[in-house]
Order: structure tokens, then C-alpha cells, then sequence
């Protein structure tokens, strides 16, 4: 059986100051580097070792990765980035303090921007300064992809491509993959994976920096899953 192994990035400095984040490239705050190096003492406890590994672009996701690798004595193994796996876009939301949103728009309109399916939040328009067309990451990606805000059903959509073409086939070769990304993107492959639904994923939560573990037969059928920690 092939192991895919989930970890949300460790606590970020903006988890730490209550500010949506999204495409915002911040940093792990220390006890966010903690998550993420345990995460690899549970990893190597659990005897579990990698042939590949994916993660996004944001820092804070490419230093728990690394993190989770060194710890478990497997820094070495062959790595891929990509934007796809980013946080989910909260458009004109990110960088607000999420206490003070929720006094401006009122606490029923946040909760639905964060947790609904299909809500997108306020749009970032292409010509702000925070946009992300004006990220060196990005100066690839046709300008028309780059988005202004997601929800969580456009997040698993610009996922997919990603799962379907580098991810699954790894796992239906009976690789084991580890993939260090954000809260959403997860929870997106989390819902294809698991077959949960659109009501049902406003409920799945992932803690920062604990290893989720799927098992899959040759089929690519989920067999398991346990959380490490």
C-alpha cells in the first residue's frame, strides 16, 4: 500500500496575530517551527519514509517540509513546488485581523467567508498592490489564473490538475508521498480523496503541523487514516 502523509504548515506569525493570510507570503512563528519539527520526531517514530515530496510556494509551507524532513532524517528526498498547492486566495480579507472583520461585516458574513463551500470573499482587484500578479513567483502563470479571492471549491479545482498529473500517479505506483501545504489546499484533497461532502467539509478541521496518514490500495482507495501526535 502506497502512504500519503498531510501536514499543515506550523503556526504562522499571522495564525499567531489572528490575520488572514491566504496568498500573503509570512513566516512560522517559533512555536510554528516547534509544530513542524515534531511533526518529523512523529513521522520518524512512526517509521514511515518517502519517495517524493510537494509543497507550496509560501515560505511558511516550504520550511515545515523541510522541517519534517530533517527530523525524520529525509531532507534528501526528491521535492516539487507549486502554486497550486497554495493557501487558498482570501482576496481583499487578507491582512485584516479576523476579531476585527467580523466587527466591521458581522460575525454570520465572516463565518461564511472562511468556512462556506462556494462563498467567495471580497475580490482583490489585479491592480492592488498586494496582488499577486506583482509576485516574482508568479511572473509565469497566465495573469488571467491569478486570482483575486477563492473559495474553497475553486481551491480544489486549481488543486486537481496537480493531484491528477504528479500526485496519484505516484501513489498508484506504490509510492509514498508527504505534502507540507496550508489549511485549505488540504482540506480540498481531503475532500476528493475522502469523498466528503460539500456540507460535510465545513466541519473538517487540520490542527497546524500534525501529520495526517492516508493508506491506499492499488486502486487508489482510501484503506486508513490516522493522525499522528
Amino acid at each position: 500500500m502506497a502512504k500519503l502523509v498531510l501536514i499543515r504548515h506550523g503556526q504562522s506569525e499571522w495564525n499567531l496575530s489572528n490575520q488572514f493570510t491566504g496568498w500573503v507570503d509570512v513566516n512560522l512563528s517559533d512555536e510554528g517551527v516547534k509544530q513542524a519539527q515534531n511533526a518529523g520526531k512523529l513521522i520518524k517514530e512512526a517509521g514511515i519514509e518517502f519517495d517524493y515530496a510537494f509543497t507550496s510556494v509560501l515560505t511558511r509551507a516550504i520550511k515545515t517540509l523541510h522541517y519534517a524532513l530533517e527530523y525524520s532524517d529525509q531532507l534528501w528526498i526528491p521535492e516539487t513546488k507549486t502554486w497550486r498547492l497554495n493557501e487558498r486566495h482570501y482576496g481583499a480579507l487578507q491582512g485584516q485581523n479576523k476579531a476585527e472583520a467580523a466587527e466591521k461585516f458581522g460575525d454570520d458574513q465572516v463565518h461564511i467567508w472562511r468556512r462556506s463551500y462556494d462563498v467567495l470573499p471580497p475580490l482583490l482587484s489585479a491592480d492592488d498592490e498586494g496582488s499577486a500578479a506583482n509576485d516574482r513567483r508568479y511572473a509565469n502563470l497566465d495573469p488571467n489564473i491569478i486570482p483575486g479571492g477563492e473559495n474553497l471549491k475553486v481551491t480544489l479545482e486549481r488543486v486537481m490538475p496537480f493531484w491528477e498529473d504528479e500526485i496519484a500517479p505516484k501513489l498508484l505506483d506504490g509510492k509514498n508521498v508527504i505534502i507540507a501545504a496550508h489549511g485549505n489546499s488540504l482540506r480540498a484533497l481531503s475532500k476528493y480523496i475522502e469523498g466528503i461532502s460539500d456540507e460535510d467539509i465545513i466541519n473538517l478541521e487540520m490542527k497546524t503541523g500534525q501529520p495526517v496518514v492516508y493508506d491506499f490500495n492499488e486502486k487508489l482507495e482510501v484503506q486508513s487514516k490516522t493522525k499522528l501526535g
